[in-house]
């Protein structure tokens, strides 16, 4: 074979074959580490599976119609869904106020952003326990503040309106800085041209915000919607610390804040039942493939839009 012949194949197989070589690591961890186990826990839930004796035998969906039947399942969906909608809404609107007031001229400009970063860094379940502390019945901070103005105290961890928002200001705390980033991130991607041509026009900085930075920054406001969407789907460390009940997974004596995924773990670690948790990750799993997808085609349309 002529040389040129076949150093023109050698570059040729190089082309095709080092994107495949590059990528292949990610393809077999993500099998290792993320496909079989999702299979493995679907197999799990077909079966009445016990974590200390092991499987019991096949039950097909049993478990899954047991699951729709089961009203802890239910209640542990509606504190999830309002845990969602009390920290997303109030974390946006705030993570976009920080980014607007980072995205001004101020001196220390790094400082700041580093700043609004730190809640994110600390351990949470550092910020759990500080904020189940806080919110304590006898010498919680807000309850001594809230003495001050002549109320009476409040057990937070005792009804679910209480228990709820608390848990839902850990997580606010934890992530409104890191969104903020991203915000300011896409802000910054905006073209000056717009506020220019604003100006101009007499447009204020509320009007400019609102008709020019949000619908430039629509994108990111869905991708990090979707998020956190997904991460409230399988929020657990925050309620979990906040409770003081002392019985793993049961999110207070009435499950007035028990979530999904404490449910989860109730019935994984606590009743051993291993095919009815597994039952549960994958509801979970499913509810999180449709809210991304959601996300997705909500992207699309936005893009298409503008």
């Amino acid at each position: 074979m002529p040389r040129s012949r076949k150093r023109d194949l050698l570059a040729s197989l190089d082309r095709r074959a080092t994107p495949i070589l590059l990528v292949t690591p990610f393809f077999v961890l993500f099998a290792v580490f993320g496909l079989f186990p999702l299979l493995y826990t679907f197999w799990v839930s077909l079966h009445d599976w016990q974590l200390i004796n092991g499987d019991q035998g096949f039950v097909g969906l049993r478990n899954f119609s047991e699951l729709f039947g089961d009203s802890h399942f239910y209640n542990a969906l509606s504190n999830t869904v309002t845990l969602f909608l009390l920290s997303t809404v109030p974390q946006i609107a705030l993570a976009l106020g920080i980014a607007a007031l980072l995205d001004r001229p101020l001196r220390a400009r790094a400082f700041w952003r580093s700043v609004v970063l730190l809640p994110n860094v600390v351990s949470v379940a550092a910020i759990a326990l500080i904020f189940a502390q806080l919110f304590g019945r006898d010498f919680g901070v807000v309850n001594w503040l809230l003495g001050l103005f002549g109320m009476s105290p409040l057990d937070w961890q005792a009804q679910g309106w209480s228990a709820q928002p608390a848990i839902a200001l850990i997580v606010i705390w934890r992530w409104a800085g890191y969104n903020s980033l991203l915000y300011l991130a896409a802000m910054q991607s905006v073209p000056t041209e717009l506020y220019e041509a604003a100006e101009l026009d007499g447009a204020s900085r509320w009007r400019q915000f609102f008709s020019i930075t949000v619908p430039g920054i629509r994108p990111t406001i869905v991708f990090t919607t979707v998020v956190s969407a997904i991460g409230g789907m399988q929020i657990f460390v925050e309620p979990q610390l906040f409770d003081s009940s002392g019985v793993a997974g049961t999110g207070g004596d009435d499950r007035q804040f028990q979530t999904l995924i404490m449910y989860l773990y109730e019935k994984g670690f606590t009743q051993f039942d291993a095919g009815y948790a597994a039952a549960i990750a994958w509801v979970v799993f499913l509810a999180s493939v449709v809210l991304a997808l959601a996300g997705v085609v909500l992207a699309r349309r936005i893009a298409g839009s503008g």
